[in-house]
């Protein structure tokens, strides 16, 4: 049956049993590097060559695409950001942070959503683990919000989608892992993210704020005999939120002012994480361990999944794969604009039942050879791609975020809440795209005004 069918078939039959495996279960990482190396034993097979079993080219491709991941000095990035950012959670900032920009916002509607919102954003900005995120701000945020007669949905929602802005606001992993994917640099990519990553957490604020104005009951305000003199309030932010903030303009601003490479600024972030446990007493010897065993857990993760994505792509392009989408889409006679929408479209519904990582490492190389021939700048179509991806933790079945969020409150809160919560802010993203892709600027001034020479 298999030698029935042409090349090009063989590559849909490939990426459709990729898909199958993995709904049912099955490792990503291994599942990529089973099906590159067995279809590509099949691609590369020459019976002239066979003096023995391992005698085929897949095995020489899969060692190269391992030392060229290993060898890559912008991946070098991903465990020293990781390493920073298991630092940060563990060094106890977080839960002063949230205290601090709490009492800051208290003359807000639903203060604590908009504090929970920022914490979440400037904690996503120094760790980027959106696991991580989510679960410390399930433990700490949720729980205050709850005691404060806040809505469940409602504080559910906050949590689940503020947690998410680290794979959107630079210093980003997934922007790292995108640059190497697509060939760009991971500086301008860093910059084209940082107003797009800003305007998503505004509308989230907005819309916490708007709700609660309209809708008191939703977001009591907190008592004001809770609320101490401005003098301690402006203290505790000082010593709560200006360390962590100049740590993260000190890591982004050496790379966006050409001072250091990601690799180099991800060091000195590092550096600053060890610093600042020290400063918050933190500094101990199981906190430094256990980040340095998360740190090379989840790049061993990251770096499998590149080598098994790299072998299965080569084998799935070499047995014609690409060239049917690319095909596809050229036969269509579409404007550009039509094809981003139908681009982002299918991302999206890749996002209900995937996950980043593999949307991003699987999918995505198969557009990118199109961007140019639709004349699409490539860094704002990485940003579409970017706000795209949030959808992938914010949409049912698999939405990551609530699971994250309901293993750490499973006895307080129903996952269909959790869901229904989540919903109004999986919209904000759908608009946020779409001003955006009015607006392209919004991505595209930053990178075009640092990077003009």
């Amino acid at each position: 049956m298999l030698f029935s069918l042409t090349n090009p078939e063989i590559a849909i039959l490939m990426m459709s049993i990729f898909l199958f495996a993995v709904l049912l279960g099955f490792p990503i990482a291994f599942t990529l590097m089973a099906m590159g190396v067995g279809f590509g034993y099949y691609a590369y097979f020459d019976p002239t060559r066979m003096e023995h079993l391992f005698d085929n080219r897949i095995f020489q491709l899969f060692v190269q695409n391992t030392y060229t991941v290993m060898d890559n000095t912008v991946l070098t990035a991903v465990p020293l950001f990781l390493f920073m950012g298991y630092l940060v959670e563990r060094a106890g900032i977080v839960s002063r942070l949230f205290f601090a920009i709490r009492l800051a916002s208290h003359r807000l509607p639903a203060s604590m959503a908009v504090a929970a919102l920022v914490t979440c954003a400037l904690f996503s900005t120094a760790t980027g683990i959106i696991g991580a995120v989510v679960t410390l701000m399930g433990l700490l945020a949720w729980p205050a919000m709850i005691r404060a007669g806040y809505d469940k949905k409602f504080a559910s929602g906050v949590i689940c989608s503020g947690g998410c802005l680290g794979i959107l606001i630079p210093p980003s992993i997934m922007l790292i892992v995108y640059s190497v994917i697509a060939q760009l640099s991971p500086l301008r990519l860093f910059a084209a993210a940082i107003f797009p990553g800003l305007l998503l957490a505004g509308l989230y604020i907005m819309y916490a704020v708007t709700l609660a104005y309209f809708n008191p009951s939703i977001a009591p305000k907190p008592p004001k005999e809770d609320i101490p003199p401005r003098s301690e309030i402006l203290k505790e932010v000082m010593v709560s939120f200006l360390p962590l903030f100049s740590l993260i303009i000190l890591v982004l601003g050496t790379i966006l002012g050409g001072l250091a490479t990601p690799a180099e600024a991800a060091a000195v972030g590092a550096f600053g994480a060890l610093v600042l446990s020290y400063f918050y007493k933190t500094l101990k010897w199981k906190n430094f361990k256990e980040s340095v065993f998360l740190t090379a857990k989840t790049t061993a993760m990251i770096m499998w999944l590149f080598i098994g994505s790299w072998t299965f792509a080569s084998v799935f392009s070499y047995l014609g794969g690409h060239e049917v989408f690319e095909h596809f889409f050229k036969s269509m006679n579409l404007q550009p604009w039509q094809f981003l929408v139908i681009t982002q479209i299918i991302i999206f519904l890749l996002g209900w039942p995937l996950e980043w990582t593999e949307i991003l490492i699987i999918f995505v190389p198969i557009f990118l050879p199109l961007v140019a021939f639709f004349e699409v700048n490539p860094y704002f179509f990485a940003m579409l791609i970017a706000l795209n991806l949030q959808t992938s933790f914010l949409t049912p079945p698999m939405a990551m975020s609530a699971y994250y969020l309901k293993g750490v409150q499973s006895k307080n809160v129903e996952l269909m809440e959790i869901f229904r919560g989540i919903m109004p802010f999986l919209g904000i993203v759908i608009f946020a795209m779409f001003l955006m892709y009015l607006f392209p600027g919004i991505a595209l001034w930053l990178p075009d005004t640092l990077f003009a020479n």
